[in-house]
């Protein structure tokens, strides 16, 4: 009879050290496709030379908000999170306006849909019809997994200041307001 001089792993070992290594795999992956990069260097001077068309008819020019800080936010009618934090963005948008802030939306959407939506819905901040252009716009303004809502704060300089991937909270808007 041998006995075998190296004691191998039990089944309950090897078991919880391959769930470990997946569990690490996946929030590795979790965080490399939901982070901001950074944004593309060209794309804040795109993104003010861009105009989009708005859904009352009509164009909403980005370049008529330059110079004062404006909150961009990126989202569409089949989002709920996006849905959820716009009358939060509204009250931003009237409580900071006498600050120079502007908030702004871009539907990343149908234009019949964001129509139907925002006359149940409205808002008294400018909407921007992006449609799926939009998405590639959220990507060179550092929103590599292109997800929704995302947002994006400029400065009066028109240089970008913050980035958001996911739902708002009022601290994050009050941080914001503050720093400007």
């Amino acid at each position: 009879m041998s006995i075998d001089p190296q004691p191998r792993p039990s089944r309950r070992a090897l078991t919880l050290g391959i769930g470990a290594a997946a569990a690490l795999a996946g929030t590795g992956a979790a965080w490399w496709t939901s982070r901001s990069a950074d944004a593309d260097p060209g794309a804040a001077g795109a993104f003010w030379a861009a105009s989009f068309d708005a859904p009352q008819g009509g164009s909403v020019a980005m370049a008529t908000f330059r110079g004062r800080p404006l909150l961009l936010n990126f989202w569409a009618t089949w989002c709920p999170p996006c849905v959820e934090e716009m009358p939060m963005l509204d009250g931003f948008a009237q409580q900071h306006a006498a600050n120079g802030w502007q908030v702004i939306g871009l539907a990343i959407d149908q234009p019949s849909a964001v129509r139907r939506f925002l006359a149940r819905t409205p808002v008294r901040y400018p909407i921007g019809l992006a449609g799926l252009e939009g998405t590639e716009l959220t990507k060179k303004l550092g929103n590599l997994g292109g997800g929704l809502p995302f947002t994006v704060v400029f400065g009066p300089d028109g240089g970008i200041r913050q980035r958001r991937m996911g739902k708002l909270s009022s601290a994050d808007l009050a941080q914001w307001a503050a720093a400007a």
